[in-house]
């Protein structure tokens, strides 16, 4: 099945889960798309499996607590950061729950990770002000860049790129490759009104990048020159929350949840707005994520909700 308009306001609540008490700061899915993992802010990390439709493991992490997460390509281990305790990065097996490595440097809170889509590097922002560069199978630092300011940061679909965005104001690219050579694109875009950036995302087949921000308002660049190609906004977000974006599988649509609990979708062709979805969240959606492989996505608050699209109206 194609992702269109219509099928994209097909989309209707498959099952909701009540695993948390708290937020859920982080969704992310397995590269193969068969697997889903959140964390929450009542330190609990959980494992879903798509097919199955269930959750499969839950796991409290109440010493290091849960901030951000990706899960890895083998979909059975996880890098994550605290917001308590101290800033170390850690790996860790959610079959036995115990930790396979740990990546110490950061001297303040990571802000952002991101997992090479293609080997076992990793990326991770801090408000340290620099960029760190690691691989799962060594607990040192790899490399490290100043991008003169609070990151945020993702891998390019090739894991030969990186952004950063920084200080809410500017992108940075760089190659893994030659990172200690400095940028080698930046261009910077401003909002009509102040706003934190929270997040930066690739589309799939590397040509935008989306900024997702705490100000109601999205926007997709242009990846290789910085030109702003759209700035959407008009979903409610007036406690200036963080709320995760996201773009489809077929970088043909953005998705962002909102304060009263409705996701948006927008065109990233035309720029128009194609969807307004009630998943009856009880509070804002904290982040989104669309399956990589599956016709479904995931929307958090405290409740963690699949969505799949109504057949019964094609």
């Amino acid at each position: 099945m194609k992702i269109t308009d219509s099928v994209l306001r097909s989309f209707r609540v498959a099952r909701t889960y009540r695993e948390n008490s708290q937020k859920v700061n982080c969704v992310d899915f397995s590269p193969n798309g068969e697997n889903a993992i959140s964390s929450s802010d009542d330190d609990c990390i959980v494992l879903y499996d798509i097919r199955e439709g269930k959750y499969v493991t839950v796991i409290n992490s109440k010493t290091y607590s849960t901030f951000i997460k990706q899960l890895t390509g083998d979909t059975q281990t996880v890098v994550y950061s605290s917001n308590k305790l101290d800033d170390t990065i850690r790996y860790l097996s959610l079959t036995d729950n115990k930790y396979i490595r740990y990546f110490p440097g950061h001297t303040a809170r990571v802000i952002a990770l991101s997992m090479s889509p293609v080997d076992n590097m990793f990326i991770s922002g801090s408000l340290d002000k620099t960029i760190r560069i690691w691989d799962l199978r060594a607990p040192n630092c790899q490399g490290l860049t100043n991008p003169l300011g609070k990151p945020v940061c993702s891998f390019d679909p090739d894991g030969l790129i990186f952004a950063a965005g920084v200080e809410s104001q500017a992108i940075k690219l760089y190659d893994l490759r030659a990172f200690d050579k400095g940028p080698f694109a930046s261009f910077e875009t401003r909002f009509s009104r102040v706003c934190d950036w929270t997040g930066l995302k690739f589309s799939n087949d590397g040509k935008q990048i989306l900024i997702s921000t705490n100000g109601g308002m999205i926007r997709v660049l242009n990846a290789f020159d910085g030109s702003v190609l759209h700035t959407f906004s008009g979903y409610n977000n007036s406690r200036g929350i963080s709320l995760e974006a996201c773009f489809t599988p077929d970088s043909q649509f953005v998705m962002i949840g909102s304060e009263d609990g409705r996701v948006h979708v927008w065109s990233t062709e035309s720029g128009m707005k194609v969807a307004v979805m009630d998943g009856k969240h009880p509070g804002p959606i904290n982040t989104l994520q669309f399956n990589p492989r599956y016709m479904t996505f995931a929307s958090a608050c405290t409740n963690m909700t699949f969505w799949l699209p109504c057949v019964d109206e094609f």
